[in-house]
Order: structure tokens, then sequence, then C-alpha cells
């Protein structure tokens, strides 16, 4: 056996001797320490230690006899894994560096676990939206006061004002958008047209028209001029455009930012610390890090078992709904395996660890849910999809304006032509194309949360009028998710009251959920307890103990057979409560059997009628649950569920998602426990119950706050409102635009004698925004 002593005196000596040539070697990473480069020291055990860094220092300090045993030596090394970056809008897009997507030029994000460090882009784009909005509502001001009544135009000089719009404009244009450009660019190039390419014409054509308008106006032919002869400039447009565009840029960056909060609650599930037994028998607490396979720990009550290993001594109940999903606890014995992450109940175990680190069930869960959110492609802007064919069709318009007017038009013919081409590309673009699709989001998530619906990602609320399938789980979503005392079934011999006194008396003294079940039920029943006395517990099996003078028994009937109590009058019924879906729990009084409790997961109130509404709106409900066959079949059969999936671990659930996907089939998931967060992140929509654990509500898209299934129902209303209500904002973004395109290359010249009015395309611009906001309000009064 290792001896720390005899080991410890020999690094004491290790370390006398270096200190007398000037050097140590670091214990924890073996690199040699001058002793007086003033590098951090530790004292242990009457022996000084230095080390290269602070992060050694901390390392050894947590866990002197890891690195002074040469246990730490055991360690496999594992190579860091590189960080892979991808586009949230081109997922098929992986690079080994951050950088912008080849195809829509968006800024890669990092693979893998999140790391609790700052959105570099998020807090870019914030800073340039405060300055965009700092310079655009002085502009709209300068530009649309006289429209308002304000004369500041007059007060000013047409000049000046010019002169400060084209000085408000710059920093916008060249400076904050210019993540916008760099986008637009890229869509130019590799012909994917887009929104980005749409802001880009429409933004750069109004400024750079603007500023040739305002420092070299005599190029342009006495009409162009306004009302004070100064030639109309469109700078206001260009900046109004860009802090709209970054209004919705930030939603949209804030909701993917908080994509990684399921995986961090996740991984906060193992604990930090075990407690590692030492080959001397004692016994220290250690960071996990360095618990290794084939160590042994010990759980105490109520802990968090920190790794996937086999029980060697012990006896105790652990609650696994981490994999489950299940409220009862399991029993477990030497021999038995046990899960990173489940909780240990009123026993203590000794573990010998036999997976650590990634290779923990847990582990691989994080992993799940991660993948799981990778693999999710954003949805497509609706506007992305008009802009693909809108943009070439603009385009095409404002090349045949500039040569109809090139060819046809009068003299200076140039001139009309190349404002007819720049008047076309700049009423192409909508200042209220970016907010079109916000602001219906924004109206939506805060009716929804007046009817109990929590919207985390815009993107799920969207996909959600699209489901066909919805998997649900039963506990807690399909079923109340505690046990209920819910049948008594009695000896001819025995009264119904005192047999529940008997047994709830007995069952009080136990920590076990059907115990608590048990005294609830007396409870409600006003069924009053006394004391119990000789209580003794046998896992797995049941309970014993005397209770006013007798001897009471209450377990399965593997109690009853080892008490050779026979049962087999009440055997048939504890069968079809078993077909029920139920629990059956046997009494005996003085070793004769003396009735049957049965205990039972209620279904909820109104789960069948949600299921009913689901099916009539055309969706395919499959359940898909960790408990076993025959509760999972009894409880879909009362609910009318089409199709049951039991006994099913988080790595089948998550499968059974990606197989339906795999049809063809647009599937949600609903769920509230940490086993569904896997398929609650890899389904289209993952929809959590607000009763249920952190992991799910992080996973999932929409979380129900009321913790029921008509809730779905309700969302599938706003969210087939707000798809419709981006659809009516998309049409007025472009709509006055379209109208405007024609009229803007010369259409009604030959009618009117001028080309578009700089203040017709102005309120085109605003009357559009109008519009979009109005609209989107409507959704306040949507009824859920």
């Amino acid at each position: 056996m290792f001896s720390a002593d005899a080991h410890g005196h020999a690094h004491h000596h290790a370390h006398a001797d270096a200190a007398a040539s000037g050097t140590a070697i670091d214990p924890v990473c073996g690199m040699t320490v001058k002793l007086d480069a003033g590098k951090p020291s530790l004292d242990y055990q009457g022996t000084t230690y230095h080390f290269c860094s602070q992060r050694c220092h901390d390392r050894f300090g947590a866990d002197p006899w890891f690195f002074l045993s040469g246990h730490s030596k055991n360690k496999p090394k594992v190579a860091k894994k590189a960080t892979l970056y991808t586009c949230p809008m081109d997922p098929e897009i992986v690079r080994d560096a951050p950088g912008p997507c080849p195809i829509c030029g968006m800024a890669l994000e990092p693979m893998g676990a999140p790391v609790d460090a700052p959105n570099h882009e998020l807090i870019d784009f914030t800073r340039r939206f405060w300055v965009s909005l700092a310079c655009a509502v002085p502009l709209v001001i300068l530009s649309m006061g006289p429209m308002l009544g304000l004369p500041i135009r007059d007060w000013i000089g047409g000049r000046l004002t010019a002169y400060l719009e084209l000085i408000l404009a710059t920093p916008v244009v060249l400076w904050a958008a210019r993540p916008f450009f760099e986008r637009g660019w890229v869509s130019v190039r590799t012909g994917h047209y887009n929104m980005w390419t749409l802001i880009m014409l429409g933004v750069g054509a109004a400024y750079l028209y603007s500023v040739v308008a305002t420092l070299f106006p005599s190029l342009f032919p006495m009409e162009f001029g306004g009302h004070h002869g100064d030639v109309a400039v469109y700078f206001e447009a260009a900046a109004v455009i860009v802090a709209l565009v970054f209004v919705g840029q930030i939603l949209e960056l804030r909701a993917r930012e908080r994509t990684g909060d399921a995986i961090r609650a996740l991984m906060k599930l193992a604990p930090k610390i075990a407690r590692r037994i030492q080959p001397d028998g004692t016994e220290q607490d250690a960071p996990l890090e360095n618990i290794l396979a084939g160590d042994h720990v010990r759980v105490r009550p109520g802990e968090a078992v920190p790794v996937d290993g086999i029980v060697t001594e012990g006896r105790s109940s652990v609650d696994e709904s981490l994999i489950t999903g299940e409220p009862l606890p399991v029993e477990k014995t030497q021999g038995a395996g046990v899960t990173g992450g489940t909780v240990n109940g009123n026993g203590t175990l000794v573990v010998r660890a036999e997976k650590v680190g990634s290779d923990t069930v847990l582990s691989q869960i994080v992993e799940m849910v991660a993948s799981a959110q990778r693999s999710r492609a954003p949805i497509q802007k609706l506007a992305d999809r008009v802009s693909g064919w809108f943009v070439p069709t603009v385009v095409i318009v404002a090349v045949l304006a500039f040569v109809g007017w090139l060819l046809l038009g009068p003299q200076p013919s140039f001139v009309y032509g190349l404002v007819a081409a720049v008047s076309v590309l700049i009423i192409a673009c909508p200042c209220a194309l970016g907010l079109a699709t916000p602001i219906s989001i924004m109206t939506a998530t805060g009716r929804g949360a007046q009817s109990g619906l929590l919207v985390r990602e815009a993107a799920a609320l969207e996909r959600l009028a699209a489901v066909d399938t919805l998997i649900v789980d039963k506990t807690g979503t399909l079923t109340e998710g505690r046990p209920r005392l819910t049948d008594v079934l009695v000896h001819p011999a025995f009264p119904e009251n005192r047999l529940l006194m008997l047994a709830a008396s007995l069952e009080r003294a136990s920590e076990h959920p059907l115990a608590e079940a048990i005294v609830a039920g007396a409870a409600a029943r006003d069924v009053l307890l006394t004391s119990v006395t000789d209580f003794e517990a046998i896992n797995g099996k049941g309970v014993s103990g005397k209770v006013d003078g007798e001897t009471v028994m209450a377990g399965n009937a593997a109690m009853m057979a080892d008490a050779a109590i026979d049962i087999t009058s009440f055997a048939g019924h504890a069968e079809s409560l078993r077909q029920n879906g139920r629990t059956a729990l046997y009494i005996a009084v003085n070793g004769q059997p003396a009735g049957l409790l049965a205990l039972a997961d209620e279904i909820k109130l109104n789960a069948a009628e949600a299921i009913r509404a689901l099916h009539a709106d055309g969706v395919r409900v499959i359940m898909a649950t960790g408990d076993n066959a025959v509760t999972a079949q009894a409880v879909a059969k009362a609910l009318g569920i089409d199709e049951v999936a039991a006994d099913q671990l988080p790595q089948a659930k998550k499968a059974l998602v990606e197989r339906l996907k795999a049809e063809g089939r647009v599937v949600a998931m609903a769920g509230d426990g940490i086993n569904d967060a896997p398929a609650l992140a890899a389904a289209d929509v993952g929809i959590a119950m607000g009763t249920g654990a952190d992991v799910a509500l992080e996973s999932a898209g929409i979380t129900l706050l009321k913790g029921d299934l008509s809730g779905i129902v309700r969302a599938r209303t706003l969210s087939k409102a707000t798809l419709s209500n981006i659809r009516q904002n998309l049409f007025f973004a472009f709509g006055y635009n379209a109208i405007g395109v024609p009229v803007a290359a010369g259409l009604l010249y030959p009618l009117t004698g001028s080309l578009l009015s700089p203040m017709l395309a102005a309120a085109a611009m605003s009357l559009s925004s109008v519009s979009v906001v109005a609209n989107a309000l409507r959704l306040r009064r949507l009824k859920l």
C-alpha cells in the first residue's frame, strides 16, 4: 500500500536539494522554478513547495495528495480539442478560426459547450447602434421638420442644413454600417442576394447621391431644386435604415447568446468536489477533475453522485430523474451502477469510479444538447427570401432607367439617367425592412407572456406554426409528476379508515415519495395518525413496524413472500391496477393480508382536451417516456395518444426526434426533465413545462409557465398569427417602395414633366414604417 508519509519525506529531501541550488521543481507541472523570481509558494506538512504560476499553486492547494502521491501521473493525456466556428445562418460552414461567413458575411460563432466570455459582436453592434441612433434623431428632425410644421431649414438655411446632415450621416454610414456593407459585398460576390445586399445598395446610393448633391449641387438641372433651390438629399434615410437594422440584429444576437444557458445549467449538475477514499483509508475532498477511473469516492446522504461507477459498499435510494425523468428513487446496493449527477437519498454509498470526465453520461448529455443546438439551422428570414428576387429586379430596373434616360431623355440626359437610377436604388431600400420582423416578435412575445407563454427564441415561435408532430414526455407533462393515493382495497375484517391509519402512520416514518403520497392521502380523508415503534425500511421491498400495538408491513409482493404472507386474494386486483398505470402496495397486519393501496401519477385535468385540440389541428402526438411500457400504454389509452415509446433514455428520445425529422416531419418536443434536454434542443421547436428543471427551460425555445398542454394550443395560435403579421409587415415594408420604384425610374415623367419628388420618397418611407408598427400592435389584442 502507498505510504503518503514516505513519499512526502522523499519530496522534502528533493526540495531541500533543489533549494540548495537556488531552484525548485513545480510538483504540479514539473517545471524548474527559480526561488528568487517572486513565484508563488505554499507550505504543506512542513515542506515549502514552489510553483511556476498561481494556477499551479491553486491546483496543488486544492488536492496536495493527488500530486505528491504520483497519482496525477495516472491521469490519461487528452489532447485539447481545437475550437471550431460555424455560421448561425449557414451551419454547413465550419472553420477553425473566427471570421465572416463566406456565404452571408455574418460573424462565425464557436461550436460546442459555451464559454463564459463576452459576445464581442453583440458589444460592437450595441455600440454602433447607439452612435447610429444619436446621429439619426437630429437628422430626422432636420429633414422632416418642415413636414411637421417646424421651419428648421428657414432658421438655419438650406445650404448649412445639408452640410449638418452630411456631418451627422457620415459616421453612421462609413463607420457604424461597415459590418452591413461587408456582408452585402459578400452576398454580391457569392451570388447569395439577401437583406444585406438591399441595405448596402440602398444606404450606399442614398449617401453617395446626397454627398454629391450637397458638395456639387450645380451638377444637377434646375428641376431638381427644392423649396429653396437646394437639391434634395437622403441622408436621414441612410441613417434611419442603419439604426433600425441594428435593432433587429441586437435582438437576434441576444437570443442566440441565451442558447448556451442550457449547457451551462447542465454542467452545474455535476458536483465540483468529490470525497476520495485514499489508499491508506483516509478521506479527502478533491476537485472532480482529479478523480480517476478506479478511485473510490464516498457519496453522503443528499449529495450528487460525482462519477459514473459501481457501488462497492452501502445501501441507499438514488433519484435518477436526471436519466429517466421518473420521480421515484431507485434502490442501490453493492454491485449496482450509479450515474454522475443523480442524487443520493438518505443512505451512504461507496462508489468505484468507472467513467470520469467526458466519458460520463452527464457529459454525453451536455454534448448532445450542444450538438443539437448547433445542428438546428435558424429559419431564413422571410425578408431574405423576398430580397432574393427583389434585389435583382431593382438592379435591372435601375440599369434600364439609366439607359432609357440616356437614350431617350432630354438634356442633360446623363444626369437625368443617373438621378433616376440612384432614386430607384434609394427608394427600393425600405426603412421598415429592419423593423418588420422584430416589432412583430416583440409584440407577440409580450402578448404570449400575458397568457403564460414565454418565448425565448423568435425562430421557435415562427417554426411552431408548421409543426405536424408533437413528442410529449409523460411525467410532469401529461401527468402531475408526483404520485397520489387513488384506491384503497380492504379485507372484509378491516375498516377502510383503520387500514389507512395503520399504513399511513407506518409510512410517515419513511422518506420515500410513495410514503409521502400515502400520508397525504390519509390527511385528505381526515384520518388521524399515531406513532410508530420498531420501524425498519427494507430497501427495494417496503417498510415494517409496530403501530397502535399491531405489527404492520407495507410493501411489494417480494416483501410479502419473504414474510410467508398469502396475498393471492389481492393478486388479481393488483394486476388490474398495474394495467391501469397504478402502483400496488400490499398491507399486512399481524402476519395477515389486510388490504391493498393503489398509487398513481395522475393525468393532468386538461391534457385530454388539449390533445383533442391538437389532433383537430392536424398534429400527430407521440409519448416518449422513461417509464415502463405498461404504465405508458395506460396513460396513452386514456388520452388517445397516437404512438408510445417507453423506457426511453435521453439518447433514445433525441434519436426519436432525429428519425422523425429525417422522415420530413416538423417536430416539436414538450418535456420538463433534465432527461428531456437533448430532445428539446434537437427538435424543431422545444417546449418546456414551467414547473420543470432549469435545464429543460434553457434548452427549449418556448416555456409554458402553467405547465399544461393547453398552452401548446395557445402557442400555436400565437405562432400562426405572428407569422401572418410578419408577412403583412413585409408587404408594407416592400409595398410602398415597390410602387415607388417605377415612379423613381421616371414612369410618370411623360405625364407630370418631373421625376420623383424627394418629399414623396420620404413620405413613402415614413408611411411604410408607421404601417408596420401599427399592424404589429394588433397582436396585443389577439385572443388566445
